[in-house]
């Protein structure tokens, strides 16, 4: 059986991306559902889960100074293009020591250091979890502040989603991409079966649409579908965006009003299609049998 993968993305964060991902893994049978939004981890606040196993996350790596093998030279801190480097240490002495969150771990302190005295030190950036949630097996994941490699941990969770997947039988993992088109959206995408792309009636929806489309172009062979929310705050937008998938030849598989039963629903910690039967909902429910028959073709 050939797992199916479903990414649901945006150009921007605040869209209703995780909102909609959330509905459709209370929707969907037999899956797994991975939050790759991981430098803003939120679906876990709408997925009732309880962690089985926690593990943590070695993204990048930081500079160390020996301080006693460190003779204060500033050789460290002349070549340090990103001022991590400072030359003052606790007791006063005129010492080089590293300031972490300014450290990039490019590693030219330790390359041109004379004593030998500074060292790139493997770095926990994060933890990733799986959980057992309501809608069955869940993946998710928390970076710490300030930390890079996103990308790879957003790889770190789908390659374990599809471990997962055999593991239990499950014909779908719905992943909860991260907003924008940087790495780890890159990350969520690359080799999926399906992108969704959510968008809203502004003009900042539409430029980063557009974004979206040249990027997803890139992988050629993955199918692109789109979900315009809130379409009803600005139905000139709307059709300006409708005109715009028309000539792109994209599918738009749902157009969902604005509702405050979605704030209600996050407030309550569920998603939208178990707080309410209105027509946001049915909305929702529409554009999931949409999406679920396109994939299993």
């Amino acid at each position: 059986m050939q797992i199916k993968e479903l990414v649901i993305i945006s150009g921007k964060g605040g869209t209703g991306k995780t909102s909609i991902a959330a509905s459709f893994a209370a929707l969907a049978r037999n899956k797994v559902t991975v939050d790759c939004d991981v430098d803003a981890a939120n679906m876990h606040i709408v997925m009732n889960h309880d962690i089985q196993r926690k593990k943590g996350f070695k993204g990048g790596k930081e500079a160390y100074v020996d301080p006693d093998l460190c003779t204060g030279c500033g050789t460290c801190f002349d070549h340090c293009r990103y001022n991590a480097v400072k030359m003052i240490d606790k007791l006063g002495k005129d010492k080089a020591f590293i300031e972490d969150i300014s450290c990039e771990g490019c590693g030219v302190c330790v390359e041109f250091c004379p004593e030998g005295a500074v060292t790139l030190i493997q770095q926990t950036s994060g933890e990733w979890y799986i959980s057992n949630s309501s809608f069955g097996p869940f993946i998710h994941a928390r970076l710490g502040i300030a930390q890079e490699n996103s990308g790879k941990l957003v790889t770190l969770l789908r390659l374990n989603s599809r471990i997962l997947a055999k593991e239990n039988d499950c014909e779908l993992i719905i992943i909860d991409g991260s907003p924008g088109i940087g790495c780890p959206v890159i990350a969520s995408i690359t080799a999926s079966s399906m992108v969704l792309a959510v968008t809203e009636p502004t003009l900042s929806g539409i430029h980063d649409l557009e974004r979206i489309v040249e990027l997803v172009k890139g992988f050629k062979t993955i199918p692109l579908t789109v979900c315009i929310n809130k379409y009803d705050i600005n139905i000139e937008i709307t059709k300006e965006i409708e005109k715009y998938c028309a000539a792109n030849k994209l599918c738009i598989v749902g157009s969902l009003p604005y509702d405050y039963l979605v704030t209600k629903a996050q407030i309550a910690g569920v998603s939208v299609v178990e707080y309410t039967g209105a027509r946001i909902a049915l909305s929702i429910k529409k554009m999931w049998r949409k999406i679920y028959y396109s994939l299993i073709q």
